[in-house]
């Protein structure tokens, strides 16, 4: 196999179109760093897998459907625990800290995270950095203990804080330096792991024998490559509970009409996997697909129609959709927030306000419209189950991934797999709701409203290579056709 290194980056290349977007290693700017034999080989939990170790060429294809003649792809290296480490557990002083947002599960990868350190590899210096990156230069670390963190999986939010904003490359890694850390756990979405980016290079540059790895936090589930963040999970089964609500106050009243904003700032996963899941919702809007109000086809003649046919009605509606329709007058439309994210107007009581507006002026039907906004419900509840699992299973595999030697990644599942991402391909572009794919299809053919689209934007969206597979001309002609 072939070996190259642009920038950082490790790319191995094998026959067939194989192609390996490796992870660094502790290894390659310190050379001759001592190992030593991995402690789980003496753990009695680990006495009945049948194979101790991922073999060292264990890989994980990017893409699973492929073509008889196709290319191998890209593949990116499997998780799990090595024959070999690079720390010795009593050298180890790991921190961690959790950025931005809240989301559900949070505390379970906190806790996981210790449990693994302190149960498997026999780490007893965890440090919590308190209220983000800032924490590292501002505040005061936490002791973390399997005993403090037992129970904290229950409960939402996370017990270590979190900020946006705060981050200052030089000073965080003069503290990591200086509190002779050498283990960074960073928990945190697309903004949070640019800033481990820079973390690990500065550390790389300074020739540091610190691991910095990443775990994906985003409720949007916008981040690429990953079949899906933790929290995911819960915030669509936390949001059917809005959904149902609007429901049936929607359904209780003559016209009524129930909208519910969900979260979603440029992805619309929780709006689309929401109401396909409630089979409730007559009407979906998210960020990827443009729509408008007025005229032949567009939405307020979809909601005349549907309350004449029904009686009521459901609209969900992600908090980035249609932004570009909310008066410009509104001056936040250029600010951001300390993420670099922009400040969104809440589209969900505009929308509310011009659907009033509208059939007060242009109708004769008299409406009754409710407005629910659950954002904060669903994002500070506790991780369902399968996202408890979800999160032990991350937090495990960064762990087993930082003890091997490896850094400057990211824990991930892609395919169904435990996979080590380098940090440069979580952060080069957004994951987005693909409007020509079969799932937005599916929902479509759910709640059968029209696309909104004209033809030339489902040719624009083919266009922008965001196909997801080349044989889905079916949903396309759905989309198509809608549109005419």
């Amino acid at each position: 196999m072939g070996s190259s290194v642009d920038s950082m980056r490790k790319v191995i290349t094998g026959p067939g179109g194989y192609v390996l977007e490796d992870v660094p290693h502790l290894t390659d700017y310190i050379p001759d760093l001592p190992a030593y034999p991995n402690p789980l080989q003496d753990n009695p939990a680990y006495s009945v897998v049948k194979q101790y170790f991922v073999d060292v060429d264990d890989t994980v294809p990017q893409k699973i459907v492929v073509h008889k003649d196709g290319p191998r792809g890209v593949h990116f290296r499997r998780a799990g625990p090595r024959q070999k480490v690079y720390f010795e557990s009593e050298e180890v002083m790991a921190a961690i800290v959790t950025c931005g947002g809240l989301c559900p599960g949070l505390n379970t990868v906190i806790r996981e995270i210790v449990c693994s350190l302190y149960q498997m590899y026999g780490v007893k210096k965890v440090l919590g950095i308190d209220g983000g990156y800032r924490g590292f230069y501002a505040r005061n670390t936490i002791n973390l203990t399997p005993k403090n963190v037992n129970d904290i999986h229950k409960r939402g939010g996370t017990i270590l804080g979190t900020s946006r904003g705060g981050h200052d490359t030089k000073k965080i890694v003069d503290n990591i330096q200086d509190r002779g850390i050498n283990q960074v756990y960073i928990i945190g979405g697309d903004g949070t792991q640019r800033g481990a980016s820079l973390i690990y290079e500065e550390i790389r540059r300074r020739g540091l024998k610190v691991a910095v790895a990443g775990i994906p936090k985003t409720i949007d589930n916008d981040i690429p490559i990953i079949d899906k963040s933790f929290g995911f999970d819960t915030a669509v089964e936390e949001a059917q509970r809005a959904i149902n609500a609007a429901h049936v106050e929607s359904e209780s009243q003559e016209n009524g009409i129930g909208v519910v904003k969900l979260m979603g700032r440029y992805s619309g996963f929780i709006a689309m996997y929401a109401t396909l899941a409630s089979r409730d919702v007559d009407c979906c809007l998210i960020p990827e697909s443009p729509f408008y109000l007025e005229g032949p086809g567009g939405l307020f003649e979809f909601i005349e129609k549907r309350l004449k046919e029904n009686g009521h009605m459901v609209i969900v509606i992600a908090e980035g959709a249609g932004q570009e329709l909310v008066s410009e007058s509104m001056q936040s439309m250029d600010k951001k927030d300390a993420s670099g994210n922009k400040l969104l107007q809440d589209v969900g009581l505009w929308m509310s306000q011009e659907i009033k507006d509208f059939f007060a002026k242009h109708s004769t039907l008299k409406i009754n419209l409710k407005y629910i906004d659950p954002t904060y419900m669903v994002r500070a509840v506790p991780s369902n189950a399968s996202d408890n699992v979800y999160c032990t299973l991350l937090a495990q595999s960064c762990v087993h991934g930082v003890m091997a030697g490896y850094t400057g990644f990211t824990s991930g599942l892609v395919n169904g797999r435990q996979t080590y991402i380098p940090f440069y391909k979580i952060i080069e572009k957004q994951n987005k709701v693909v409007i020509t794919d079969r799932m937005w299809a599916r929902l479509l053919s759910s709640t059968n409203q029209p696309s909104f689209l004209t033809a030339k934007d489902v040719i624009e969206d083919k266009k922008d290579g965001s196909c997801s597979d080349d044989n889905m001309n079916k949903e396309i002609n759905c989309i198509y056709h809608n549109a005419l």
